[in-house]
Order: C-alpha cells, then sequence, then structure tokens
C-alpha cells in the first residue's frame, strides 16, 4: 500500500499532530472553480474520466509530455481511452505531484488504496471507482459531504446572474454554503481582443442596468455588481496578472477608456496590450484601486493571483482555447508596483484584507517581507502571504511558502489551503496541505527546534487548517 495512513509524516510527532489535530478539521475551500451549476443541479458524473480527467490541465500537461496524441488528451476518444492513456501515463509521472495526487484522490473518496494506478490497474479501478459514482454519495454535492466540507468560494464575473448560488442558498436540504468570488478581470482590457473588450463591456452594463460610454460608467457598473454580489454572500474579490504594472492616474484611464470604447486605437493586428500598453496599465490600476476601495467599505478579502504567462502556445489556443495546459511562470519584477498600490490604498486608509499568491517561487521572501510593511494592527494576519499556487501546490512549493512566511512573518496567522481546482476530487489538496505541514513541525517538534507540547502546536495547526480561515473572512459558519 502506497498511501498509508501515516502517508508523508515522518516522526511520531507529525503522526500525532495530523491523526489528533489536523486530520478531522473541516475545509473552508475560499479559492476554487467548481462550476455552481454542477452543485445546484447536484450532478452524476457518468465515469472517472469526467470527474477526474475533464478540464484537468495538470493531467493534459503530463499525458502531452508522454507523448499521448492529442485525441487522447482533449479530442474525440472516448472516455475508457482517453482514462486508459493516462493510466498508461501516471507510472510516468513520478517524482511530479500527480503521482501523489493521483492515489490520494483514489483513496479518497473511492477508497482504493490496495492498488497503484498503471495499464495493469486500468480497468479494475475504472469499473471499481465508476461503481460507486452511481451511489447518491458520489454525487458533487455527495462528495462535498463526504470531504467535511462547509463552505466554497466559486470563482465568478461581475456579470454573472448568480442564479445557482441562490438556487443552492434556498436549498434547505444541503447545508454546505456555496458563495461567489468577484473576479473583474474581464473589465480590465489585459491580453484582450478589442472588440471582445468592447462586448464584454456592453454584456456588464446590461447586468447593472447601464449603458458603459466612459470610465465613470465602467466603474457604476462595477460598484452596482459589487453591492449584488455582496447581497448574495460574496466577501471576496480575485484579480490575475502575468506580472503586476501599477500607475493610477483617474483622468489618463478616463482618456484612454474612452479610446477603447469609441474605436480610437488601431488593434488590428494584434492585442489591445500590445498596442495601447500605457493606456491599458492606467485603466488596469485604476479599475483595480477602485475595487479593492470598495472591498475594504465593506469588509471583503482582495486576491491578487501574479506570475502567470497565460496561452504560450498560440496554435493550441486558437484550437482549444484558454485554461488548457498553456500556460508557465513568468519572472518579471513587480516589488515596487506592488509596494505603490498598497501604499496609495494605504494613505486613503482603504487597503482592504489581502492574500497574495506567487508563481515564481523567487518572489517568496519579497511576499513575505511586503506584507509585513503593511499589517495594521487591528486585524490579525490582515495581509497573507498566499499558499503555494498552481506550478507551487506541491510538496517542495508549498513547504518553500510555510518556510518563507515562518522566517518572516507570522506563521500562526496564515490562514491555510485552497484547491484552486474545476475538480470535485480535489480536496484531498487540504489533507496533502495538512499531513505537509504536521510533518514539517512534528519534524521541528523532534529535533527540539519546537517545544513538545501537543496543546501549543497542535491548537495552531488547527487555526491555520480552519479556525483563522473562518475568523478571517467573517463567514457565518455554525
Amino acid at each position: 500500500m502506497f498511501i498509508t495512513e501515516n502517508f508523508l509524516l515522518q516522526t511520531s510527532a507529525a503522526i500525532r499532530l495530523y491523526h489528533d489535530y489536523a486530520e478531522s478539521m473541516p475545509i473552508i475551500d475560499y479559492h476554487c472553480h467548481l462550476p455552481p451549476r454542477e452543485v445546484a443541479d447536484d450532478r452524476r458524473f457518468a465515469n472517472l474520466t469526467q470527474i477526474w480527467l475533464a478540464g484537468d490541465h495538470y493531467k493534459w500537461r503530463a499525458l502531452r509530455a508522454a507523448g499521448v496524441d492529442e485525441h487522447f488528451v482533449t479530442g474525440q476518444a472516448s472516455d475508457w481511452e482517453k482514462f486508459e492513456k493516462w493510466a498508461e501515463t501516471t507510472p510516468k509521472t513520478l517524482r511530479n505531484p500527480l503521482y501523489h495526487w493521483t492515489h490520494l484522490e483514489l483513496k479518497r473518496p473511492f477508497g482504493i488504496a490496495d492498488r497503484l494506478l498503471n495499464s495493469d490497474t486500468a480497468k479494475s479501478i475504472w469499473d471499481e471507482a465508476n461503481a460507486k459514482l452511481q451511489q447518491p454519495e458520489f454525487s458533487a454535492r455527495g462528495i462535498m459531504q463526504q470531504m467535511n466540507v462547509k463552505l466554497v468560494c466559486t470563482t465568478d464575473d461581475p456579470a454573472d446572474s448568480l442564479e445557482f448560488h441562490r438556487k443552492i442558498a434556498t436549498d434547505q436540504s444541503f447545508d454546505i454554503q456555496v458563495l461567489p468570488t468577484f473576479r473583474p478581470d474581464k473589465a480590465m482590457p489585459d491580453n484582450v481582443n478589442f472588440n471582445t473588450y468592447n462586448d464584454y463591456l456592453d454584456r456588464l452594463g446590461a447586468a447593472a442596468g447601464i449603458t458603459i460610454k466612459t470610465f465613470d460608467d465602467l466603474l457604476e457598473a462595477l460598484k452596482k455588481r459589487h453591492d449584488f454580489f455582496h447581497e448574495n454572500g460574496c466577501r471576496l474579490s480575485d484579480h490575475g496578472f502575468s506580472t503586476f504594472d501599477y500607475q493610477p492616474h483617474d483622468r489618463k484611464a478616463a482618456q484612454s477608456f474612452l479610446k477603447l470604447r469609441d474605436g480610437k486605437c488601431d488593434t488590428k493586428s494584434g492585442n489591445v496590450r500590445y498596442h495601447m500598453k500605457n493606456q491599458v496599465t492606467h485603466i488596469q490600476s485604476a479599475v483595480l484601486h477602485h475595487i479593492a476601495k470598495m472591498n475594504a467599505e465593506k469588509g471583503w478579502t482582495m486576491q491578487l493571483h501574479i506570475g502567470a504567462i497565460r496561452n504560450n502556445n498560440s496554435r493550441y489556443f486558437k484550437k482549444l482555447g484558454a485554461d488548457s495546459g498553456f500556460d508557465s511562470i513568468d519572472d518579471t519584477n513587480f516589488a515596487n508596483n506592488l509596494s505603490r498600490f498598497f501604499d496609495h490604498l494605504d494613505r486613503e486608509e482603504k487597503l482592504p484584507k489581502t492574500i497574495i499568491y506567487n508563481l515564481n517561487p523567487a518572489s517568496n521572501e519579497m511576499l513575505a517581507t511586503m506584507i509585513g510593511n503593511f499589517q495594521d494592527g487591528k486585524t490579525p494576519g490582515k495581509m497573507q502571504f498566499g499558499s503555494g499556487w498552481w506550478f507551487l501546490d506541491q510538496k517542495d512549493g508549498m513547504e518553500k511558502q510555510l518556510n518563507a512566511l515562518s522566517n518572516l512573518g507570522l506563521l500562526s496567522q496564515f490562514v491555510g489551503m485552497l484547491t484552486d481546482s474545476r475538480s470535485f476530487l480535489s480536496y484531498t489538496r487540504h489533507e496533502y496541505f495538512r499531513r505537509i505541514l504536521c510533518n514539517l513541525l512534528g519534524q521541528e517538534m523532534h529535533d527540539g527546534l519546537l517545544p513538545n507540547d501537543f496543546d501549543l502546536i497542535g491548537g495552531m495547526v488547527q487555526n491555520i487548517c480552519y479556525n483563522n480561515a473562518k475568523n478571517y473572512f467573517g463567514f457565518d459558519l455554525h
């Protein structure tokens, strides 16, 4: 057996920390990409491919690297054929976190831990998992309940109607909260086609009941949707950047916005950012600044995801679209821009609670020190260095993030792990994180670097796993 009860736990102290303090803590998954409709409709999955491989760009990258034809990745191959190719590929992922994740997800919730996935075991695992998927406790909601989930925050466009969130909220038979997150990336003309941006503004304006002609109209539309999201339980915004540019200037933003909106710029040969870099930065900076102030006024948390170069392969982007496994780590410097952004908000006393996630591990120490500049002495852990994200949500990446935060900030105030996933099987990432956390602390207890006080260390573990997030976000959890 590979995934044992003490998987990743290398000392007796680590074993005790995990089983006595971490294992039974509920899950708050405050950042994910689950489709709320699938929760509202309590989707039933026909087979393992549909719940496990569809939309999983981590696995798609591995399949391509192993020489598997796209026909079996995102193409028209049958679900069994796609799963069979993944089973053949899994042994080739040794030392990649996918090997750990795959077998953790087979153990929980499917209870399959007596076999490693490979071409020989593919059929038996396929049949056993598919049989369980027909049971009520393996529906979308059933899996969330099995995994002791209390609350999730999805990722939603400001123009979204939130109809499925409202459906879930009024369903008395389901007690897990599914709250929206305000993700206004499309309102910022960064790496989008000019016509696509204007089409989006029309859609946003329709949702807000406003005709968007000027930059002030855009801000008013976003404010109305921000209010609407708040009424529907939203308590976080989320923003994604390849790098972080910040040049706040509302007047220039307004002028640049009019050029975009009125078509007075040449974008025929490429995207908006290429032709209007400074103008785009002004718009993006001003929009972000105003949303941050909205967040502060409502007590929301702002999340910044920084460092992904998206859609690198233009041929496959044209064929498959975004989020297909062709993204990578950016290496640009953004410390000064980030500092200026936080300082401008702080001077206005409008800096909201903030979580910053980096994709380049070279930024770990910079971010761990940056957040210390803007803690306010009132809100515990107001500024957060977010958990290992995307390419860093693996053992080495998590340990480096935990060590940087411990050395340069307060690990005790950390709000812990999230899935950042579209899959209902990804809740084992919380288990993975908890095992890694307990192993790190347990080893230091064993080495005499931390006191042999399980109530002290175990209490911190429980706070990081659940209590800190519950208190930080202000969720109403019973």
